[in-house]
């Protein structure tokens, strides 16, 4: 073997470089197959009905539900505070090795969030047009 790529070849990660490649190789291998056995196989019908877009019912002139943009803004919140309670289980998970420096972070990290609730709340992001 050549003796300029016996360093390479004894990386700890030259198996997964290989298997990368091996791997990219393998995937553009199989798209371009069932890409032209697809074309191959496949009908091609020029059809009225075939070309038509697909819908059930009569064809749609106007969306007549408008989605409110309430509900996007709850949903947004939600995700929010949703990722951010879930950067607290880390620390509860070394809360013990930390000790009080824990306690103080989490403490104000939970007042924080608090209050952007209240703000969010103030400013009427979670309440709904028809509720008062």
């Amino acid at each position: 073997m050549n003796e300029s790529l016996e360093p390479m070849i004894q990386h700890p990660y030259f198996g997964a470089f290989v298997m990368f490649v091996l791997t990219a190789v393998a995937f553009n291998t199989t798209f371009w197959i069932q890409r032209i056995i697809s074309r191959k196989i496949a009908q091609k019908r020029t059809d009225k009905l075939k070309t038509a877009p697909y819908e059930c019912g009569p064809i749609p002139i106007k969306q007549p539900n408008k989605i409110p943009h309430q509900f996007y803004m709850v949903a947004v919140l939600f995700v929010l505070f949703d990722v951010e309670v879930v950067f607290m289980i880390p620390l509860a998970l070394e809360y013990k090795n930390l000790g009080m420096l824990a306690f103080i972070e989490m403490s104000a990290f939970i007042g924080l969030l608090i209050i952007g609730f209240l703000y969010e709340w103030k400013r009427g992001a979670l309440r709904w047009q028809g509720i008062r």
